[in-house]
C-alpha cells in the first residue's frame, strides 16, 4: 500500500474513532488504577464533595440528562466558504492547502524552523526540551514556529522566547484534568472543556500578545492549525499577524479573543471536546464556521502536503528544520479489556503512531530534498513513568522533567526519523499504564 494510502487509512481509523472515545470518561473503567469521573469535575465540585466518604465500588451509571437543544447555524454555501474571511483581519489565516498563500506569509528571510506535534498532557515533553535548550544555551531563535493541538497550546510561549519559560513549565506540570475538561455532554461532546477556556484566557494576556506581536513585525512567523469540518480542509492560522491586530484600539478586543478561540479550536478533539465557532464574512454576509482539533490533518505541520510529497521538487526556504513529537512512537503491549472505549483508546493510539511515523519520514525527505538540517526529538522508548489517568501531574512532570534532561544533553535532537522497533515494548505487568506510548 502507498504511504499516503496508509497515512489516510491511520487517521481515518483515529478520528472516526475518537468521537466515540471519550465515553471512557464518563463510565466505569475496568482497571482498578483508572481514575473516576470526580477526577474530571471543576474545582467548585470537588470543593463541594470534599467531606463525602468515597464510596467502596463504582456507583451504578446514572441516566444521562437530555442534551441541551443547540441553536441552529446559519446556512451557507460552498462559495460563502471559500470566500470566507476574519471582518478586519484579511491577513489572519489562509488554506494550509495553498503553496501559494503558504509562501506568501513566510518570513521575508530564511531561518530555523520548529514543528511542535499533537500529544495531550504528553506535550509535556516538549516543554520540558525547550526548557532545556534554554538552559543549555543552544535554543535557536525559530524563524517560524507552528503547532497543532497541544503543539499549539505551547507555540505562543516558545514564540515568544525564553523569557515565557516558566509560564510553559507551569501550563505542562501544575494542572490537572479539572483544569482541562469537566464531564458532562454539551450536545456537541462528551465533555464540556470550558475550564480549558478559561486556563487558556489566563494564560495569554495582552502582554504575550505584544510580545508575539513584535517578533511577527521583526519578520518571524507563528502558525497554528485548526481543522475547519464544514469544507473539511486545515486551515493555518498566522497568530502574529492576529497579535498585531490586539494592538488596534478599535479592533484589540476582538483580535485577542480570536487568538484565544484559535487555540481552544486547535486542541478540540472532535466529539470528545465541543468545536469551536468562528465568525466570519463573506459575500454580504456573516456566518460561523466549526473548528476542531488540528491534529484531524496532521499530527504536525510544516508546508502544505503537496509540496511536502514524495514526488515534489519544493525546497523548504529554512536553513534548518526541527521537529518535535510530544507522543510515545513504540508499540506498547498490553491486553486489551473487552470493552468499547479500551478497544477504541487502542485503536487510537496505534493508529496516531502509525500516522506521525509516516508524516515524520515525509518531513525527513523534504528537508534531505532541500538541503537543510533535520533534526527531531521525540519521547525515548524507555520511559515509563506511570500515568493514573488523563493530565496526571506526577505523570507530566516527570515527562517535563525527562525534556529538561535531554535539552540540556550535548545531543537533544537526532538526525534522522527514529528506528522502527522490532517488536513491542514489554511493560511491567501491574495495573497501571506506563509510559508515553498510552
Amino acid at each position: 500500500m502507498a504511504q499516503q494510502d496508509m497515512a489516510n487509512m491511520a487517521r481515518w481509523y483515529a478520528y472516526t474513532a475518537v468521537a466515540i472515545l471519550a465515553v471512557q470518561l464518563l463510565v466505569p473503567a475496568p482497571l482498578a488504577a483508572q481514575p473516576t469521573a470526580d477526577q474530571y469535575r471543576s474545582p467548585s465540585a470537588h470543593k463541594a464533595s470534599a467531606h463525602k466518604t468515597a464510596p467502596a465500588k463504582a456507583p451504578a451509571a446514572q441516566p444521562q440528562a437530555q442534551a441541551k437543544q443547540l441553536p441552529p447555524r446559519t446556512p451557507f454555501t460552498a462559495a460563502d466558504e471559500v470566500a470566507a474571511a476574519i471582518p478586519d483581519m484579511p491577513d489572519a489565516r489562509f488554506w494550509a492547502d495553498s503553496v501559494a498563500d503558504f509562501t506568501a506569509a513566510l518570513p521575508p528571510q530564511p531561518g530555523p524552523w520548529l514543528a511542535l506535534s499533537s500529544g495531550g498532557a504528553d506535550g509535556a515533553f516538549g516543554a520540558g526540551l525547550l526548557n532545556g535548550l534554554s538552559q543549555s544555551g543552544h535554543r535557536p531563535d525559530y524563524a517560524v514556529v507552528t503547532g497543532v493541538s497541544t503543539g499549539a497550546l505551547m507555540a505562543p510561549f516558545v514564540f515568544a522566547g525564553p523569557r515565557y519559560d516558566d509560564a510553559l513549565r507551569a501550563a505542562y506540570t501544575k494542572i490537572t484534568a479539572a483544569d482541562v475538561f469537566e464531564v458532562g455532554g454539551t450536545g456537541e461532546s462528551f465533555v464540556d472543556s470550558w475550564p480549558l477556556k478559561d486556563l487558556i484566557a489566563k494564560q495569554i494576556t495582552p502582554a504575550l500578545l505584544a510580545d508575539i506581536a513584535a517578533a511577527h513585525k521583526s519578520g518571524r512567523r507563528l502558525f497554528v492549525v485548526t481543522t475547519d469540518l464544514d469544507a473539511e480542509r486545515s486551515v493555518v492560522w498566522n497568530m502574529g499577524a492576529i497579535a498585531a491586530h490586539a494592538a488596534d484600539k478599535n479592533g484589540g478586543d476582538a483580535a485577542l479573543k480570536l487568538f484565544r478561540d484559535v487555540l481552544l479550536a486547535s486542541s478540540a478533539i472532535p466529539g470528545g471536546f465541543p468545536p469551536v465557532l468562528i465568525d466570519v464574512e463573506a459575500n454580504g454576509k456573516t456566518f460561523q464556521e466549526m473548528h476542531v482539533d488540528g491534529g484531524v490533518g496532521g499530527q504536525f505541520f510544516v508546508a502544505p502536503a503537496a509540496v511536502m510529497a514524495a514526488t515534489s521538487d519544493y525546497r523548504l526556504p529554512a536553513t534548518a528544520l526541527y521537529v518535535v513529537i510530544n507522543t510515545g512512537l513504540q508499540p506498547d503491549f498490553q491486553i486489551v479489556p473487552r470493552s468499547t472505549p479500551s478497544i477504541l483508546t487502542g485503536t487510537v493510539g496505534a493508529a496516531v503512531k502509525v500516522d506521525t511515523r509516516l508524516m515524520i519520514d515525509r518531513a525527513y525527505l523534504a528537508a534531505k530534498r532541500s538541503g537543510i538540517d533535520f533534526n527531531i526529538a521525540s519521547i525515548p522508548a524507555d520511559f515509563n513513568a506511570p500515568s493514573r489517568g488523563p493530565f496526571d501531574p506526577d505523570y507530566m512532570s516527570a515527562l517535563f522533567q525527562l525534556g529538561v534532561t535531554l535539552g540540556k544533553s550535548a545531543t537533544p535532537f537526532a538526525n534522522e526519523p527514529p528506528a522502527y522497533p522490532g517488536r513491542p515494548t514489554v511493560q511491567p505487568t501491574d495495573t497501571e499504564k506506563t509510559g508515553a506510548n498510552r
